[in-house]
């Protein structure tokens, strides 16, 4: 994985999330996807995964006039990523520190098995 890969922004992210998702998409089927308004216009999303494509996380197929994009980067790497970069910047490289903080939070914990 290149380690020189900038986080998400929220728009690339939600984009990034239909991507990984549907595995490929047309601009359009991501303007179709999207599940929450406003809608981002149709060239908002185009440029924004013009971005994604320089940051090294999607690339394209083409089709006559068309792109269809896909992930270069599997959410689960993703992920990792992120939860390490928060882990270090945000609770100091401590995981204990993150586990407590997602304990007290409030969140649900009913889906939760220890083994």
């Amino acid at each position: 994985m290149n380690k020189k890969r900038k986080l998400l922004t929220p728009l690339q992210l939600k984009i990034m999330n239909i991507l990984w998702a549907d595995k490929a998409c047309f601009v359009k089927d991501i303007v179709l996807k999207w599940s929450h308004s406003p809608v981002p216009h149709v060239n908002t999303i185009a440029t924004t995964i013009k971005a994604l494509e320089v940051k090294g996380y999607v690339s394209h197929n083409t089709y006559g006039r068309s792109h269809q994009y896909y992930p270069l980067i599997a959410k689960r790497i993703y992920q990792k990523k992120l939860l390490t970069k928060v882990t270090q910047d945000v609770f100091d490289g401590s995981a204990v520190a993150i586990i407590r903080s997602l304990i007290t939070s409030g969140i649900d914990r009913s889906g939760l098995k220890v083994p």
